[in-house]
This record gives C-alpha cells, sequence and structure tokens, in this order.
C-alpha cells in the first residue's frame, strides 16, 4: 500500500454500523495511490472501495465528495460516495478522514488503443458539460502560481541546463494568460493510471482529489500529454487526434480555444515537470515517493516548444 494507515477488522465492522450496507465479509488493501489509503470493502449488500485522507482535512472533503455524487447522477462514469446514516459522505476512521464508494469494474491500461482514447475524450467531455451545473468552486492550488513557487525550490537540486529549461518554460507560461478561455470542472489528473476501462469502453473515472474548477483545455491537454504518450516520450499523433476528436465530437473547441492549444500542451506538461521535481527532491512524509520521471515532463515541454502538428 501507498502510505500505512492501517484499519483492523473490528473497528471498521463498527464503523459501517454508520450506514445501511450490512455486515463486512472481507477488508482488502489496494496496492495503488499516492497520496490517500485504499481498501477493498466487501459487505453483505457489496463491494465499495474505501478511502482514508492522509493529507486532506475532513472539511475540505465536500467539494470532491459531492462533485463524484454530481457527475455520477449525470451520468458520467465515476464512483459515487456513499452516504451514511446522518447523509454525510465522510467522517473519521482510524483518526482521519475517510468515506466509501462504490467499486466500479474494469482497469487501468499502459497501452491505450485508439478506441480507447476516443472513448476517454468523450467521457472528459461529458465530465465539463455536466460539471456546468456543480454549484461548488474550487481554486486550482496546483496553478501558475504554484508552478512558479515549486519550481524556485528545486531549482538549487538541480543542474544547470535542466534549471535553465525549467527557467525558460515558467517565464514563457508567466507571458500568457487564457482567463478568456472556457472554465469549469476539471479533473485535472485524467492519467492512464486514473481511468477503468472495460475493453474499449470507460468503466469509470477515478481519484478525483485534484479536482478543480480551471480552464477546460487545461484538462484535455493533460489527458493528451499522458494518454497518447508513447514509451519512447514522444506523442503518438494518431492516438492524441482520436482522443481530440472524441472530446470535440461532444464539445467542440471555440477557436480562441484552438489558438491555445499549444500553449496549453506546455502548461500541462510543466505542472507535471514541476511537481515530479517536488516528489523526487523534497517526498512529504508518510507518502510514496513517486517515481516517474521529472524528465518525462521535461521532454514533452521541449517536444511541444517546437512541434509543428498539434493534432487539432
Amino acid at each position: 500500500m501507498s502510505v500505512y494507515t492501517t484499519v483492523d477488522n473490528d473497528t471498521l465492522a463498527q464503523w459501517l454500523e454508520r450506514y445501511a450496507l450490512g455486515e463486512l465479509v472481507e477488508l482488502k488493501g489496494i496496492a495503488a495511490g499516492i497520496t490517500n489509503t485504499n481498501y477493498f470493502v466487501t459487505t453483505t449488500h457489496g463491494r465499495y472501495v474505501l478511502t482514508i485522507f492522509e493529507v486532506l482535512k475532513l472539511d475540505e472533503l465536500p467539494y470532491y465528495l459531492e462533485l463524484m455524487s454530481h457527475l455520477a447522477r449525470h451520468g458520467v462514469a465515476c464512483p459515487a460516495p456513499i452516504a451514511d446514516h446522518t447523509d454525510n459522505f465522510a467522517s473519521l476512521l482510524a483518526g482521519k478522514p475517510a468515506c466509501l464508494v462504490t467499486c466500479l469494474p474494469g482497469s487501468d491500461v499502459e497501452a491505450p488503443n485508439a478506441a480507447q482514447c476516443r472513448a476517454v475524450g468523450e467521457m472528459q467531455a461529458q465530465l465539463h458539460l455536466a460539471g456546468a451545473t456543480f454549484p461548488r468552486k474550487m481554486h486550482n492550488p496546483r496553478g501558475p502560481r504554484w508552478w512558479s513557487q515549486t519550481a524556485a525550490t528545486v531549482y538549487p537540486y538541480m543542474n544547470e541546463a535542466d534549471a535553465a529549461s525549467l527557467r525558460a518554460e515558467v517565464h514563457f507560461q508567466d507571458s500568457h494568460r487564457f482567463d478568456h478561455l472556457p472554465t469549469g470542472v476539471v479533473h485535472a489528473d485524467l492519467f492512464k493510471d486514473n481511468v477503468l476501462m472495460n475493453g474499449d469502453t470507460i468503466a469509470g473515472f477515478i481519484d478525483f482529489y485534484y479536482a478543480c474548477n480551471d480552464v477546460l483545455l487545461y484538462d484535455v491537454a493533460i489527458a493528451v500529454n499522458d494518454w497518447a504518450r508513447r514509451p519512447d516520450g514522444e506523442i503518438d499523433g494518431e492516438l492524441a487526434r482520436t482522443l481530440l476528436a472524441g472530446y470535440q465530437s461532444i464539445r467542440p473547441f471555440e477557436a480562441e480555444e484552438q489558438r491555445g492549444w499549444p500553449v496549453m500542451l506546455r502548461a500541462a506538461a510543466l505542472r507535471f515537470w514541476t511537481s515530479r521535481l517536488l516528489d523526487l527532491y523534497q517526498p512529504q512524509e508518510g507518502e510514496l515517493t513517486y517515481t516517474k520521471d521529472p524528465k518525462v515532463f521535461q521532454r514533452l515541454v521541449e517536444a511541444h516548444r517546437v512541434r509543428s502538428d498539434f493534432w487539432l
């Protein structure tokens, strides 16, 4: 497991009394996740996923859990939080905030095909449309200001050439603003390991705990940068075009979004370049050090700088 908040059967069985979910049958740890502890929980009524939050506080959870509930009601494939007898989605377990959500079928894919990329694009657009009626708002805590501040903390650890490249990109992004582009609810972390697939069909988007309100195009760029990236780090043009075609079959880009797309691809790569550098050089106590090489995102930024085909 990625973090180590352990829960025994007796403690969980007592906690489950606040739900109408029957008796505990099995508790099994999930070897996935970066910042949260996750278990499969099987009861006499069904199977669920228990998440124990290692960083987020109880009063920070309503945005994320109510968003998932809202999206699930609107037909977006995602887990639905389970309310307890007091109509709350989260409460304390082992001294930390915890919630239960429905357990979805399917599994993540490492090497997606074109049909899967199209399905991701379509469902992401549906998420953006459904999010338009979600009343809560959450500023992106890992937006441009965070990139700049984080970059400043990691420059001393970097070699001169890499630090110069990061400084150049931060400066470049500081000169661009996207306030005029459509905004709304974004997942903000729609990597391959945060989507469950049933064959070529979306079983569900998961891990909404970086979701926020931001530029919709930014969310699409995050997805393309991961779903269409080949093992060599280059973007597969066919997969990128297919994902974008799926998205635009539901929500076509506006002209200003098309013009901003090349810069947004770089912005999305920069966000994860800086966060992976932070994970590498200043790992947080109690979390699994995320091992994805920051160079992956550095290469993406540098490739997008000279790219001529952006797949629109």
